[in-house]
């Protein structure tokens, strides 16, 4: 499929025809892993997908101002790389919106697909009772593809590992994903109290061969920072 970005409105049949293939599929578990939402809107009976990334705000202090925004290159670079798999279901570019946090202006960049039938199924995987949640099928699920795009949304340089925010789910989720990991890709992971009730993972500096070998063919050279170091 071309792009969809210009198209305007679609009848109902033609967007009972949108399907993700495998690869797009792939893409969007890990994306909804890490910052991607779906989402009805009031008008619509089909759900969308949206996904952001954010630069630092405006007031933010940073000791190193070449890294930081080193680093917010990367996340728009992915963001756009993201947006070219996923532009045949959407209707328009990605935009740059702002924010108001803490008192604090945030600026961020992202973008929308179309409400469509085949984004159902998936909302139905991922949220319960209007909360996500990992699915119980996340050991098939989670293929090199998601992994990869779960660690560009929340993976993170810790010493000589990586980590993984998994703030926003329960200890049940964190414990279903580290299964997935140790048991389908053998890497030496634990789980780390961030704050109360929030749970990360971690993913020892022994297994980032082993994981290099696995993401790296399906990661943006901006993104390669995280497991490269």
């Amino acid at each position: 499929m071309s792009s969809g970005v210009g198209m305007g409105l679609i009848t109902r049949q033609i967007a009972k025809m949108y399907k993700f293939n495998n690869y797009q599929y792939s893409v969007v578990i890990g994306l909804l892993l890490s910052d991607a939402w779906i989402i009805y809107n009031k008008r619509s009976v089909n759900p969308r997908i949206g996904f952001k990334q954010k630069t630092k705000n405006k007031k933010q202090k940073t000791k190193n101002k070449k890294q930081t925004k080193k680093k917010s290159f990367a996340k728009f670079e992915y963001l756009f790389s993201v947006f070219t798999i996923l532009s045949p279901f959407c209707n328009s570019v990605p935009a740059l919106v702002t924010n108001i946090r803490n008192n604090k202006k945030n600026i961020a960049l992202n973008f929308c697909t179309r409400s469509l039938p085949c984004i159902k199924d998936i909302h139905l995987l991922f949220y319960e009772d209007n909360k996500k949640k990992i699915p119980q099928d996340i050991y098939n699920l989670l293929d090199p593809i998601a992994l990869t795009h779960w660690i560009c949304g929340d993976g993170s340089v810790s010493k000589k590992g990586l980590l993984l925010c998994t703030d926003s789910y329960s200890i049940e989720d964190v414990v279903r994903l580290v299964n997935v990991l140790i048991i389908r890709y053998n890497l030496i992971c634990t789980i780390r109290l961030h704050r109360e009730n929030q749970y990360r993972i971690y993913i020892s500096e022994r297994s980032l061969n082993s994981l290099k070998k696995l993401v790296l063919p399906y990661m943006v050279n901006s993104m390669k920072y995280k497991i490269c170091h």
